[in-house]
């Protein structure tokens, strides 16, 4: 032990390796045990059989430690660096498995305690292993350390360790390096083993120019940079808690920051590119406020000395949780207080909430494998809601909770969708589980489990999960053994109605329906009555019934009655049941503020019933059990079980409507119909509905004023109507915005807008030519992020087809227009009925670039598949989508999940339009607009 503490004490230069180095013969090869040699056993690069088959790391050898010296140069864009592991071993063996890509890989010695010896390297690059060969035997229980010296250049994707950069207001270009290793980057940047089960402590050193700083996961050493030969400094770091590889960060740059120090002494910095460093102050109040809040929730304290927040000006993602280091998308960290509008308030303030949850969930406790990512992505989602809610209480969160749960729907109603908890094995399957159904079915599947066993018991449950497996990786069972034994500790103090009889409550065996099968229930309701008859299948929007069989959900029901606005509770296990009322009621609404993750279907006379109740006093629901009828009525045409003109006589009361979650859910299920009907040249009827709509929230539209004012649910309800009105060419709308943007674009900007009225302004600017190119021009020039991302979004709906192909080459390049945006403007093209064929022209001409920056089965791709495409419903475009998709390679994607939505969404399109169009016609003629006012 002695001599191992010794050995790690110091770090051997590259050329000491080099001259320890020696060639092992090359006819020499080793086997793991019990890995025996078959004739289809992998080739490394040399020729010779690599000795191990599986995608999967072997567990043999186990990592414990990391020092890394790492050096980037930010003029040749490569980075060089030695990497010394210490290795625990678990099984005799000579063969130490682990992962690198795309990288070099020289000087490889094993340190034990005899000594020093080389280790020959193969090479497998399709699952991007080495294998490290010894001449003798690693023996079980015994402890070595490996050293490997690894070069490459940064990427310039945005994984792994990668080029960033930024232009200053002089004009200047900066550059600066950045790390992104979730989920299987980290092997990109240095050797690791890379699989969240292998978890570990890591010391970092970086070597920089002085004009730079580093920042990492840890603090740097105090008074530890030495001064190297050529000027060069180099930072040494502490070393940090034991965690998995994705969650490694370093940063070399030339940010500045700003701090403040939690209650509970935690360091809180907030990074950003000098010139942008006055938009930092709101996200760092944000931090301190919520890091504070989640040291008392999980009454576990943060275990590291500090927490950064670094604003990233090339980042693909949102956000990402690095332990003590997470990173932003600029548009995800910066505020300024004159210029960010109520939404961008919302949602910066909800991804530093998601981020700083991870560091308990996530990287406190960490999923054995990422088939259970939602216990990382969903908690975090979820958190959100839990912690805005009591911090900022003026953001309403709450009004938005739903639309996670619609959007999640919106995929989990396809056959393609997949459970919450899937088998995944290569990095795009796993890169496909950052999806709707891992974080907000994850969310809205906690949701229900808190509201099933009370958030008393759900909180106990899961401090009791973290304190449990702090520093381990875990599986679905441990935290429903977790919320089991916290429930029967607090239904013994504070439950007053169960869910069920006497017999002991199982969570495993209710959540397992929720997160190992696919898809959702439908519960039919038939009231005859004081019978309620209930029964349940799964919601597929294709009519197969063959894809509906043999799924069965442990359902959390709750319900209430126009006799009673108590909240009544029955779990539903079985296929039917049967419940009894008090009395005879006028109607009942199950799914109460829609805390389950259901749909409900009304027979007989049940839909009649709540469509009377909301044309008389819609109020008589919340806002939410208004927005989930809505919601359940428009999806259940799909399945035939509901007629159109049954769903447009409830859409009716909308007229009266005025919270946000309704409204916008309203626009939600009534825009997509003119949408499709963009792509099929049916001007006259696809007129007829956008007169509908309009004339639906008129009213509501017509009592909003240009400015500021109100709550965040009001400011972003009038940010969206105006934004609407305006795109329809209203003409109140149209006249007053363009009247502000006359005198903005006289004003050469400098005039100061009501921050949630831009977009409609920027929308009707960017009609003309003229308009366009100032809006570009000030896109170009501004330093709030905020502005430019509405400007962008703005500039995407222009009715001028060479513009928007513009956009979207010059979003290609990445020069004036960031690339990181290029998929938002391909999708923001594509929903323009000027421009949808020249997105779908675009993604095919250069598929082959964007799958190589952007990765195969990333979020970004799957959203540019499934964005430009859901809106198709014609055989012709099927088939031009199935040729162009069919040609693919499993190399270039064929294999990915969002191809087949994409074919089951058009298809579903289809069969839409072809059975409701004739319902839709004859309801919109009998209809008649009121006439419209000039002014508003």
């Amino acid at each position: 032990m002695t001599c191992l503490l010794q050995v790690r004490s110091t770090m051997l230069s590259t050329p000491l390796l080099l001259l320890l180095v020696t060639l092992i013969p090359p006819s020499w090869a080793a086997q793991l045990p019990g890995q025996g040699q078959t004739q289809d056993a992998p080739i490394a690069t040399n020729g010779q059989p690599f000795p191990w088959n599986h995608i999967r790391l072997p567990k043999t050898v186990l990592p414990l430690h990391y020092d890394l010296s790492i050096h980037p140069n930010l003029t040749t864009l490569d980075f060089s660096g030695v990497a010394r592991i210490l290795l625990e071993v678990h099984e005799d063996t000579s063969t130490i498995v682990l992962h690198a890509k795309q990288m070099q890989i020289s000087d490889v010695v094993l340190l034990a305690p005899e000594g020093m010896r080389p280790l020959r390297v193969l090479e497998y690059p399709r699952f991007h292993q080495l294998a490290l060969l010894s001449d003798s035997v690693l023996t079980k229980g015994r402890r070595y350390e490996v050293l490997l010296g690894f070069a490459a250049n940064l990427s310039d994707s945005y994984h792994g360790f990668y080029k960033s950069s930024y232009r200053t207001s002089s004009g200047e270009v900066r550059v600066l390096a950045s790390t992104q290793f979730e989920a299987t980057f980290a092997r990109g940047a240095f050797p690791c083993f890379d699989e969240p089960a292998f978890k570990a402590n890591f010391t970092i050193r970086i070597i920089r120019e002085p004009r730079h700083i580093t920042i990492s996961n840890m603090p740097k050493v105090r008074v530890k940079t030495v001064e190297l030969p050529g000027g060069l400094l180099e930072d040494h770091f502490d070393t940090s808690v034991k965690m998995s590889t994705y969650l490694l960060a370093y940063i070399v740059s030339d940010f500045l920051s700003v701090s403040k120090t939690t209650q509970h002494g935690v360091k809180i910095s907030v990074y950003a590119v000098p010139e942008k460093l006055n938009q930092t102050a709101f996200a760092l109040d944000a931090a301190v406020k919520l890091l504070d809040f989640y040291d008392d929730y999980f009454d576990i304290p943060y275990p590291l000395p500090k927490q950064d927040l670094a604003a990233i000006p090339d980042f693909q993602s949102g956000a990402m949780e690095n332990w003590g280091l997470t990173t932003y998308r600029e548009t995800g960290l910066l505020f300024d207080p004159d210029k960010s509008s109520a939404s961008d308030k919302l949602g910066i303030t909800m991804v530093i909430a998601h981020e700083l949850a991870h560091q308990w969930f996530g990287n406190l406790v960490t999923m054995e494998w990422w088939n259970d990512l939602w216990l990382n992505e969903g908690f975090a989602n979820f958190m959100e809601f839990i912690s805005l809610d009591i911090t900022y209480p003026e953001l309403h969160v709450n009004d938005f909770f739903l639309n996670k749960c619609f959007e999640a729907m919106e995929v989990d109603s396809l056959s393609s969708s997949h459970p919450i908890s899937t088998d995944v094995e290569n990095p795009m399957q796993i890169q496909e589980m950052f999806d709707d159904v891992s974080y907000d079915k994850g969310a809205c599947v906690l949701n229900m489990l808190r509201d099933f066993l009370t958030p008393e018991a759900f909180e106990i449950g899961i401090i009791r999960y973290l304190k449990r497996y702090s520093y381990q990786n875990t599986v679905n069972s441990h935290l429903w053994e977790s919320m089991t034994n916290s429930y029967t500790r607090v239904c013994k103090c504070v439950c007053v109605q169960k869910w069920f009889s006497d017999e002991e409550l199982d969570v495993r065996a209710i959540m397992d329906t929720w997160t190992l099968q696919e898809g959702f229930p439908l519960v039919t309701v038939e009231v005859r009555g004081r019978e309620v008859r209930l029964s349940q299948e799964r919601y597929l929007k294709m009519d197969d019934v063959s894809l509906t069989e043999g799924f069965l959900w442990q359902i959390p029901l709750t319900y209430m009655t126009s006799a009673s606005s108590t909240i009544h509770r029955f779990l539903l296990k079985t296929k039917s049941d049967v419940l009894y009322l008090p009395e005879e009621v006028d109607w009942v609404k199950f799914n109460v503020d829609m805390s389950g993750y259901y749909m409900v279907h009304y027979t007989d006379e049940g839909w009649d019933s709540i469509i009377k109740l909301l044309h008389h006093n819609h109020t008589a629901l919340s806002s939410n059990d208004r927005a989930s009828l809505i919601h359940n009525i428009f999806q259940l045409i799909s399945t035939g079980k509901v007629r159109l003109d049954t769903a447009l006589e409830l859409s009716l009361y909308l007229s009266r409507e005025t919270e946000i979650m309704a409204v916008t859910q309203g626009f939600g299920e009534l825009v997509p119909f003119y949408k499709l009907m963009e792509k099929r040249d049916m001007a006259v009827l696809e007129n007829q509905m956008k007169s509908y709509i309009l004339d639906l929230f008129r009213g509501l539209i017509d009592q909003q004023e240009w400015n500021d004012s109100g709550s965040v649910s009001e400011r972003m309800q009038r940010s969206y109507l105006l934004l609407f009105s305006c795109i329809r060419n209203y003409p109140p709308c149209v006249n007053k915005a363009t009247q502000l943007f006359n005198k903005w674009k006289d004003s050469d900007g400098h005039m100061s807008l009501p921050v949630d009225i831009t977009m409609a302004v920027f929308v009707v600017g960017a009609q003309t030519p003229e308009g366009w190119d100032f809006l570009f021009e000030k896109y170009r020039t501004s330093l709030q992020m905020s502005v430019k991302s509405r400007m962008k979004s703005a500039m995407t709906v222009s009715p001028l087809k060479d513009k928007l192909m513009w956009m979207m080459e010059q979003s290609l390049l990445g020069e004036v227009m960031k690339s990181q945006d290029l998929p938002g403007v391909v999708v923001g093209v594509s929903k323009n009925p000027h421009g949808y064929k020249l997105a779908w022209d675009f993604l095919r001409a250069h598929w082959p670039t964007l799958i190589k920056k952007f990765d195969l089965g990333s979020h970004s791709i799957s959203n540019m598949v499934t964005g430009v495409t859901n809106q198709y419903s014609t055989r012709e475009m099927l088939d031009e989508v199935k040729s162009f998709f069919g040609s693919l390679s499993e190399e270039t994607g064929s294999e990915m999940r969002c191809i087949r939505q994409t074919y089951e969404t058009i298809e579903e399109n289809i069969r839409w339009m072809d059975t409701n169009l004739p319902l839709l016609q004859a309801w919109l003629d009998k209809w008649k607009p009121r006439p419209v006012h000039e002014d508003l």
